[in-house]
């Protein structure tokens, strides 16, 4: 099974300060079993952080180590992007979430959004953590 993971899961994951980090910790407990995902817009959200300090390197090492990939847009992404955004009112961050776990076939998102997982669900999917 797949879970396409949204940039609030990996930032909390990774600050133990974040007032989410023990549910991030529970999501990525819960699914170590499963291919872990995340969409090249939602990762280039997780690395502004380290960017700022040049750690660019040491995020995606990290990263690698939780077995997280990387699932780019498709050639078409614009268009499925620009539907999703139409039709959800979700802000484009989110949509890309959507369209990573489209293209993958995923069972599940892992958001801390609460309209990101009722459109999660709309379309068929799990929505943990939320």
């Amino acid at each position: 099974m797949t879970t396409v993971l949204d940039a609030s899961v990996l930032i909390a994951f990774f600050n133990s300060l974040d007032d989410h980090h023990a549910a991030a910790l529970r999501i990525l407990d819960d699914a170590s079993a499963d291919d872990l995902v995340l969409s090249s817009i939602t990762l280039a959200e997780i690395l502004v952080g380290p960017a700022r300090s040049g750690d660019e390197q040491a995020a995606l090492r990290a990263l690698a180590r939780l077995e997280v990939e990387e699932e780019a847009l498709p050639g078409d992404g614009a268009v499925h992007l620009a539907r999703l955004r139409a039709t959800t009112g979700l802000k484009m961050p989110d949509c890309c979430v959507l369209l990573a776990a489209k293209t993958v076939n995923a069972h599940a998102i892992a958001p801390f959004d609460s309209r990101l997982a009722r459109a999660a669900r709309e379309h068929g999917l799990r929505a943990v953590g939320s």
